[in-house]
């Protein structure tokens, strides 16, 4: 196709900061994780003792999947990577394609590649390239690295091999939804929703034991084909085959709309604004709210999985005598389910600064694409303008925590027969999680005001909070460097003590980094780098 080539140099030009750093952390966990598995655990009986463990607990088996061979070190590895990094590939496809397709079209640029010598799908095409090769590479990464752990060939390959094929279905999945809307962030979050989809699928599969539910899931598949514990070569057709499905069911869908257009019309809007509508804030709120909606639905569902889920944490006392003993003097098996509590909401409190980071950067969306400087041209100061957009992040990232947190407590409450005791008290801690993510709010807002060229390394920045939050203790990260995270300041909660310094210490740095950022806006030009 005519200038496919000169389009898959410049989407690797403009994504030579940001596509390392993606490949960087998907490489980088597994190799990682297979390094401290092997120095934490060094015996063939303790690696058995551990996979014991773990798979007699259904709730921990919901979130990373089941373990196939415990004996050896690359069984373990394959357990505790295989959905880190795959969703990580997945989300990394989808980002990359929405990007040089769908966002093209809704900045203008597009209609203005199309006016030189390029064939109409030569930006679909070179960005499916783009995608395809960084999920090659990744896999190239990860076969080296783990095969220098001394991990065997076969597996290394058969580990990066399921990598890159989430990488590559969800480089389809986000070609065929960057067709369905004219908005990218809408395209984004219709592929991302799948993902989420997939997730708790093999979520629920994996947790009940029911085999043909994670089996509905790509990331089912991943963790299927056995890596290091006796291979199915096959299901990486399986990935091939459902990739080049999606990226011609996405050729076809192409053809049938026209450019800066989607297949779903976009609804008509009334000819005069509300009064609802006549304030930055309303105006915030009204492009925002779709995205906020969405979030919480998957974070009522997931939440509500998860809480399902709690009550069977207990279980693992009946049948390991020293942990039941252990608990006894602890307290029972109310603590383990507490601790079960207190990691989710941990988790739930990363992916909600995903939100949070998406909500604060939407103003630098609506600069670029030149939807800011007529708002702006009018008597709406700058800064009223950012703060609608900083409030929708804030409050949103603490309601969707507060519906996750809701949610789980009402489901472990409805098993336990205490609904309303229980959801009070997950729904408190879940809020305890919130100013870590209003951290990483502000981050987005100091990026996006002082250097707004960078305003997406906001996600390297919560990428690097995962890393040591959730693989610190594992990768043998020094404490104090681990504090560095936001999320190591808030209380474990239910079963910790919560105190106000910590809290209002995020807090305070929460409003410095923001009124730093906005102070920045108000002093650079409009479509600065």
């Amino acid at each position: 196709m005519i200038g496919t080539g000169v389009l898959v140099r410049l989407a690797l030009r403009r994504d030579r900061l940001l596509l390392p750093i993606w490949i960087l952390v998907i490489v980088a966990i597994p190799v990682s994780i297979a390094s401290a598995i092997a120095e934490l655990y060094p015996d063939v009986g303790q690696r058995l003792a551990l996979g014991a463990t773990m798979m007699a607990n259904p709730a921990l088996q919901a979130l990373t999947g089941p373990i196939f061979d415990p004996a050896s070190v690359g069984g373990l590895t394959a357990w505790r990577a295989t959905t880190f990094a795959a969703v990580l590939a997945g989300l990394m496809s989808i980002m990359l394609v929405t990007r040089h397709t769908r966002a093209e079209e809704e900045s203008g640029r597009a209609e203005l590649i199309g006016a030189a010598p390029v064939g109409r799908y030569a930006l679909p095409a070179a960005a499916v390239i783009v995608t395809g090769l960084a999920n090659l590479l990744a896999a190239l990464l990860l076969v080296a690295g783990l095969a220098g752990q001394g991990l065997p060939l076969a597996g290394s390959i058969a580990f990066a091999g399921a990598v890159a094929g989430m990488g590559l279905v969800f480089t389809g999945i986000a070609a065929v939804t960057a067709q369905l809307t004219a908005n990218a962030r809408t395209a984004n979050a219709l592929a991302v929703a799948v993902l989420g989809l997939f997730f708790l699928l093999r979520s629920a599969g994996d947790a009940s034991g029911a085999e043909a539910v994670s089996w509905l899931s790509p990331l089912g598949w991943a963790q299927r084909i056995r890596a290091f514990a006796g291979e199915r070569w096959w299901l990486l057709a399986g990935f091939a085959a459902v990739a080049v499905l999606l990226v011609a069911a996405a050729d076809l869908l192409a053809r049938r709309r026209d450019i800066g257009a989607g297949l779903l019309a976009a609804r008509r809007g009334p000819a005069a604004a509300s009064a609802s509508l006549r304030s930055p804030l309303a105006l915030a709120w009204r492009l925002q709210r779709g995205m906020l909606f969405g979030w919480a639905a998957g974070f009522a569902v997931v939440g509500g999985v998860f809480g399902a889920l709690a009550a069977s944490v207990g279980d693992i006392v009946e049948d390991i005598p020293q942990i039941a003993d252990m608990l006894a003097r602890l307290g029972g098996a109310g603590v383990l389910v507490d601790t079960f509590f207190a990691t989710q909401l941990g988790l739930f409190a990363l992916v909600a600064s995903g939100y949070a980071v998406q909500a604060a950067s939407r103003p630098r969306a609506e600069e670029t694409i030149g939807r800011a400087e007529p708002v702006l041209a009018a008597s709406v100061p700058r800064w009223r303008w950012l703060a609608g957009h900083v409030a929708c992040a804030l409050a949103g990232s603490a309601l969707i925590l507060l519906i996750a947190g809701l949610a789980a407590g009402l489901a472990h409450g409805l098993r336990v027969g205490e609904p309303a005791t229980q959801a009070t008290r997950i729904a408190g801690a879940a809020l305890a999680q919130v100013p870590a993510v209003w951290v990483v709010a502000g981050i987005t807002v100091l990026l996006f005001g002082l250097l707004p060229r960078m305003t997406a390394v906001a996600w390297a920045f919560l990428v690097a909070f995962f890393l040591l939050g959730q693989l610190g203790e594992l990768l043998q990260i020094d404490e104090t460097i681990r504090q560095f995270s936001p999320f190591a300041h808030v209380p474990a909660l239910p079963g910790g003590t919560a105190t106000a310094t910590p809290i209002a210490r995020l807090c305070l740095a929460t409003g410095v980094l923001i009124v730093a950022g906005v102070a920045g806006f108000g002093r650079r030009d409009l479509k600065a780098d």
